[in-house]
């Protein structure tokens, strides 16, 4: 139904709910993401998305949710087939965002009781995917539109939860907060250099600054 919902839709983890951002963390391997989750997780970053182009994801998995799952939700992103999102939620994913519109993949994910985010760009490939049960569907890459997508979607889907993913800096945000965003998914702009070695205090900087922006629902 496009003005109502009796989807069988899982709401995305309360955490992200609550804190409206998820930092996706992309780096050369899977070696590199603790010394990063310790830091964001210091300064108040409650949902991560690892991805699965970084090698060695899946191994690591089990041992981050246990490390850091008690604090923070731990997705898996760039998920883009059924095997991929069965070795996801086999290594323990607290949900899935993925970078395409897979009917098919939001349906198992939802049947495996794990929240799905599914990535698009137009309003078919979007409405496809929240008609399938996603928890929210990711506009990517975002930065090729502006928030204002997000009233433009909810003309003809009202009910759509959008998460804007790809190039979000720290003004995008609030601007797509302020437009009705259910979260924003931030990469770059907030990691910087840190997956490469870089300062940490400064990431711990530029992550409290996003945490206290998506607090305030984008107001600066």
């Amino acid at each position: 139904m496009i003005n109502g919902d009796t989807v069988n839709r899982l709401p995305i983890p309360p955490r992200t709910a609550a804190t409206r951002l998820i930092v996706v963390l992309r780096a050369s391997d899977s070696g590199d993401y603790s010394r990063v989750l310790d830091a964001l997780v210091d300064a108040g970053i409650r949902s991560v998305e690892l991805t699965m182009t970084t090698p060695g994801t899946i191994k690591r998995l089990p041992e981050i949710v246990a490390r850091f799952g008690d604090a923070a939700d731990i997705g898996v992103g760039t998920v883009t087939d059924e095997d991929e999102l069965n070795a996801a939620i086999g290594a323990g994913a607290h949900y899935i965002v993925t970078p395409i519109t897979d009917a098919r993949v939001v349906a198992l994910s939802v049947a495996a009781g794990i929240p799905v985010v599914p990535g698009g760009f137009t309003p078919t490939e979007l409405f496809a995917s929240w008609r399938a049960g996603a928890s929210a569907v990711k506009v990517f890459p975002a930065g090729q539109v502006s928030a204002n997508y997000v009233n433009d979607l909810r003309g003809p889907f009202p009910g759509i939860d959008v998460i804007p993913s790809g190039g979000v800096n720290h003004d995008m945000a609030a601007d797509w907060l302020a437009a009705g965003a259910a979260a924003v998914s931030v990469g770059g702009p907030l990691l910087g250099d840190a997956m490469r070695g870089g300062n940490l205090r400064a990431l711990r900087e530029r992550a409290a600054a996003f945490v206290a922006l998506c607090a305030n629902g984008g107001a600066r």
